[in-house]
């Protein structure tokens, strides 16, 4: 097969195989390194396999029968299973996050899909399940682990500055001015995954979307354009997230009096 545009190369199973045989390699050798990760390596990618296959049936039932239900249905798990991530995720956060953190992706998850969608790719119909369900998986991979990050991140940072929240309090700061720096902070670190790969794309790599797209055999600027709106969005979304869950969630750093709490030791 020639490298023209429009030409795609699908995968056999031997091709899988290959592929899962490279992962075994590399468990081998880590066995063999005494690193305790092999098992853990071959586990995690006999895992992926069978959930991206399983996605890829889902998808491709969701496209075919082009109901706007089974979109939102399919966003919904996956929401859900979102939330679960970060909690799982997330290091040294109190109990009760759930609620806040599924009602920030809610709102910031559909505000961002409602602007791609409508304003800038304009598809039709508007659910377009080819467009909303991989670009919900998009934004969805990327916020979950910034999300994850910048809760551990501002809690963290909130019981390094105990001794100085405490004197602001004593000053007559707000629970809100003692607390926006380490909630700065926690955004800032969220973000960094984000910038530096829009920093990097199209010089050092070729993102995951892009290269998907060229590889199936889509015009490589039409890709290279997609995968732009899509890094415009994760980092607006991730910071849009990011400051709406540290809004929700930083009053839990004190008590109703406005003194400060440790949130582990609720």
């Amino acid at each position: 097969m020639s490298g023209d545009l429009g030409n795609s190369y699908n995968l056999d199973i031997w091709g899988l195989l290959i592929a899962l045989g490279m992962v075994a390699v590399a468990a081998i050798i880590s066995e063999l390194m005494h690193m305790g990760i092999g098992k853990t390596l071959m586990w995690s990618s006999c895992r992926a396999l069978v959930q991206l296959c399983a996605m890829g049936f889902i998808i491709g039932y969701v496209i075919r029968s082009n109901s706007v239900w089974m979109v939102f249905a399919l966003m919904a798990v996956m929401l859900v299973a979102a939330v679960q991530i970060v909690m799982s995720r997330a290091r040294g956060i109190p109990k009760g996050l759930a609620g806040p953190i599924f009602l920030s992706l809610v709102i910031t998850m559909l505000l961002m899909l409602a602007l791609v969608t409508e304003l800038i790719v304009r598809p039709h119909p508007w659910y377009a399940p080819q467009l909303v369900v991989p670009l919900t998986g998009m934004l969805l991979g990327n916020t979950v682990s910034a999300l994850a990050v910048g809760l551990s991140r501002f809690y963290e940072s909130m019981e390094e500055r105990r001794d100085e929240v405490d004197m602001m309090l004593a000053l007559g700061a707000t629970a809100w001015e003692s607390a926006r720096p380490s909630v700065i902070s926690s955004i800032r670190l969220g973000l960094l995954p984000t910038t530096a790969s829009l920093a990097s794309s199209g010089i050092v790599t070729i993102p995951g979307m892009m290269a998907g797209q060229v590889i199936a055999g889509g015009d490589p600027l039409n890709a290279a354009k997609y995968q732009f709106v899509v890094f415009g969005a994760i980092a607006a979304l991730t910071l849009l997230a990011d400051g709406l869950i540290m809004a929700m969630v930083y009053r839990t750093c004190f008590t109703t009096d406005d003194q400060y709490q440790t949130p582990k030791a609720r």
